[in-house]
């Protein structure tokens, strides 16, 4: 048995990848946008022989420091199903994108380290586009969260046998995502469970209906948004996970406020159109939390759609 050719020591590169928020409500593991909060890598290849990772922001009390971290362990996986491994790893994480809130941060950490593997590999054994998509999604479970994070904006995901396609789709100018972060976190594990092995014909014809109309009211008409954001496949089935965030969720929506769980949440977010509408909306969340007499903690965000995806610079030592 060979061993594996070792990448060249003195590398450095840095990736930076946008948070995502999936399904958007009817679009349940299809549809994915990518938004204007960021995680960043640095990465240099040395002579150590060790991997060693420092970690600031979410998770830096937590988090593992070694070849165990998952942004470790998907670089060095990565390198390795190219047939190459690594004399030595330091990475630098910087983590803006909460945890286990429904924005994408696991997606995040597997696309930089992707990405960041896939550059530090010769040119002649880097993966093309497809590849780092397939291999971002076998590894994340499904695309509709990897999607955004690699190109930016709405990204439609879709199987075909064994292999995850998407594409993306710009979005209508005037969109503007709010977020409301609670300060609890739910596994995507736990939401998931919640969901039953099947649904009435009638739902899920409702919702193919309504996700087909999202797209165009997320591109071209922003008026039906409301309508294309109602969900019937999945948010009432895990409101018992997140009871804070569905009535949340419904007091916009009785408003008028395309409102919606984050993947698999417990994040809430609307999307709004036009400026006017965005500080309407976080008024309006500010004023539902306060009524509430056992509210949690929120954090209200208002962001842009990300157009870009993540950014890959190769650093010359």
């Amino acid at each position: 048995m060979t061993s594996a050719a070792v990448v060249a020591s003195g590398q450095e590169v840095s990736v930076e990848v946008p948070a995502t928020s999936a399904n958007l409500g009817p679009g349940f593991d299809s549809l994915g946008l990518a938004v204007t909060l960021y995680d960043s890598i640095l990465v240099r290849t040395t002579e150590s022989g060790t991997t060693t990772v420092t970690v600031t922001g979410e998770g830096e009390e937590t988090l593992p420091r070694d070849e165990t971290h998952l942004v470790a362990a998907t670089i060095l996986g990565t390198l390795e199903r190219a047939g190459f491994s690594s004399p030595g790893l330091e990475i630098e994480t910087r983590n803006v994108i909460p945890h286990g809130r429904g924005l994408g941060s696991s997606a995040a950490a597997i696309v930089s380290s992707v990405l960041a593997a896939n550059a530090l590999l010769p040119e002649s054994a880097q993966m093309d586009g497809p590849a780092v998509l397939q291999l971002c999604s076998t590894l994340e479970g499904h695309p509709d969260n990897v999607a955004p994070a690699l190109l930016g904006s709405l990204a439609v995901s879709w199987e075909t046998g064994r292999a995850y396609k998407s594409t993306i789709i710009p979005v209508h100018p005037d969109l503007v995502p709010v977020v409301a972060i609670p300060a609890s976190e739910l596994s995507t594990e736990a939401a998931r469970a919640l969901l039953p092995a099947s649904v009435p014909h009638n739902s899920a014809s409702s919702n193919a209906g309504r996700a087909a109309l999202l797209v165009h009211a997320m591109t071209t008409a922003p008026e039906f948004l409301l309508e294309g954001t109602r969900d019937l496949l999945h948010q009432d089935y895990r409101a018992q996970a997140m009871l804070q965030s569905a009535t949340l969720m419904r007091a916009l929506r009785a408003e008028g406020f395309a409102a919606v769980i984050s993947g698999a949440g417990p994040t809430v977010m609307t999307l709004a159109v036009g400026e006017g509408q965005a500080s309407a909306v976080i008024e309006a969340v500010e004023r539902i939390v306060a009524a509430e007499e056992d509210s949690v903690e929120w954090r209200v965000l208002r962001l842009n759609v990300d157009t870009e995806g993540a950014k890959v610079k190769v650093h010359q030592r």
